[in-house]
């Protein structure tokens, strides 16, 4: 398009040219200006003539574009419908989807409602169950219970009548089991054979072969009543899980009859649907038994207490009385220590000191006189010692006494180091206190005697008759006049020259 306004704008020129020259007024001209002037209109041809045959090529190029854009027109439009349709179709697609989405989601949500419904029926049950299984263990805690109490003989009349109900049942079973049409393996014939000669084998037929079976065989016995329990919530059938064959059962009941012997009252699994046989009748019967158990047990609590009290009061003793014998071993030994060494010691003291008593007593001194002082000083030995220690029920010497004294305050002085400083100070601290106050109402208690005493004369001054003085009163002499002395102009060289002397001559 805008080849062709450009081509258009260079035609009109050349009109307009054309135009004008033809309108101007024919002059004269020289030579060399008409050669000039058809140079130009010669170049003015040519370059018109290379104008028109780009305007030419121009064109073809624009209606060449023009048929190009046509024909992309006609695609974009065949596009264009054919993604219309696109469009239109997955609308529908998608409404579609849609539909069946909402559909699903319904669907889904129905079949989520109606699980969530199961799974708590689920639980419901469970729980149920749960709870059934905790009655039954209980009902069975007190037939159990009950049948402890139960007298013996009752007790083995029940063993015999379960023994029976058990050998009618296992002789049924085994006529059961003959007629079943199942093949018989070797080893179970072999059992059977064995089983044929009697209902039941003895005890030790019973032993071997309970060692005879194989572990497989061990297996397959009846399950207990918690495997069946475990097994029906799973929801399976043990028999669907262990299918046993003719000869393993019957091993199998063979050899669960001794141990059902041992416990009669548990080993009734299968006879749970019926009532139990109870010896009590009667809450009456319970009760007596009870009150009867309660008398016993408030006996052996009361013996146990008085027992336990009698232990503790004798632990109490042995400790205590162990504890003072330790103490008074130990004190014993420390004596038996310092007593041998005090006594080496004082054996040389003492003989040094017969020797001195020798040389310089010479009857100055009185023996009554000695004798009292020692007395004396053993009575205020004793009293520190009973002060510090405590009673002398060793009946100690004085020198002995002296000794466990030194001991003690040894102790006390490696305790004091031991002791922390901050500890030590607070002590310091506290005392300093206690002894300023201890100083302070002293004083004070002084202060208040001084004042008494002061208002004491002043009671008695103001009491007393008053004296008149009679003739001149009394004054101080005056004082002379100041002499003043002349200073000599010689002695501060005098004491100059002094002073020289004394520092470089001395």
């Amino acid at each position: 398009m805008s080849a062709l306004s450009h081509t258009r704008s260079i035609r009109s020129q050349e009109t307009c040219s054309s135009g004008a020259i033809s309108n101007q007024q024919v002059e004269k001209e020289s030579l060399h200006e008409y050669i000039n002037k058809k140079r130009e209109m010669f170049r003015m041809q040519y370059a018109i003539a290379i104008k028109r045959d780009e305007i030419q090529k121009l064109e073809n190029l624009a209606a060449e574009e023009e048929a190009k854009l046509e024909k992309a027109e006609q695609y974009l439009e065949k596009d264009a419908a054919m993604f219309d349709d696109f469009l239109k179709e997955n609308d529908k697609n998608s409404a579609q989807a849609l539909k069946i989405a909402e559909r699903e989601t319904k669907a889904k949500m129905d079949k989520i409602i109606e699980i969530r419904e199961l799974t708590a029926q689920m639980m419901n049950i469970q729980s149920e169950i749960s709870r059934l299984e905790d009655t039954l263990q209980e009902y069975m805690m007190y037939r159990d219970f009950l049948y402890q109490l139960s007298p013996k003989e009752w007790q083995e009349e029940y063993e015999k009548k379960q023994m029976k109900k058990r050998e009618m049942k296992m002789a049924s079973r085994a006529k059961e089991e003959n007629t079943s049409t199942l093949p018989p393996v070797p080893k179970g014939r072999e059992l059977t054979s064995q089983s044929k000669q009697g209902r039941f084998p003895t005890t030790g037929s019973a032993e071997r072969l309970s060692v005879d079976l194989s572990a497989e065989e061990l297996e397959l016995r009846p399950l207990s009543q918690s495997q069946r329990k475990e097994s029906i919530k799973q929801g399976k059938m043990p028999s669907k899980q262990h299918p046993k064959p003719l000869s393993a059962r019957r091993v199998s009941e063979t050899a669960s009859l001794k141990m059902e012997k041992a416990d009669p009252v548990c080993s009734d699994d299968e006879d749970e649907d019926e009532a139990p046989e109870l010896y009590f009748t009667d809450p009456k019967q319970l009760l007596n038994i009870f009150t009867e158990l309660e008398e016993q047990n408030l006996s052996l609590i009361q013996n146990s207490r008085e027992t336990e009290e009698t232990l503790d009061e004798l632990k109490h003793a042995l400790t205590t009385t162990q504890n003072k014998m330790g103490r008074e071993i130990a004190q014993l030994e420390q004596l038996e220590v310092t007593l041998k060494a005090s006594i080496a010691k004082e054996e040389e003291t003492a003989k040094d000191l017969a020797i001195k008593a020798q040389v310089f007593s010479f009857g100055e001194f009185k023996s009554e006189f000695q004798e009292k002082m020692l007395a004396s000083l053993s009575k205020k030995v004793l009293e520190v010692y009973r002060r510090c220690i405590g009673e002398n029920d060793a009946n100690l010497g004085t020198l002995q006494m002296l000794t466990v004294i030194e001991h003690q305050l040894d102790d006390l002085l490696e305790c004091l180091e031991r002791v922390p400083q901050a500890k030590i100070e607070q002590a310091e601290k506290t005392k300093e206190k206690e002894r300023r106050m201890r100083l302070r109402d002293e004083k004070i208690k002084q202060q208040r005697q001084l004042q008494e005493e002061r208002i004491q004369r002043a009671l008695a001054r103001a009491q007393a008759d008053i004296k008149k003085k009679t003739g001149r009163r009394l004054v101080f002499r005056s004082e002379p006049p100041p002499i003043k002395e002349k200073e000599d102009e010689n002695q501060g060289l005098i004491d100059k020259e002094k002073e020289e002397a004394l520092y470089y001559f001395t």
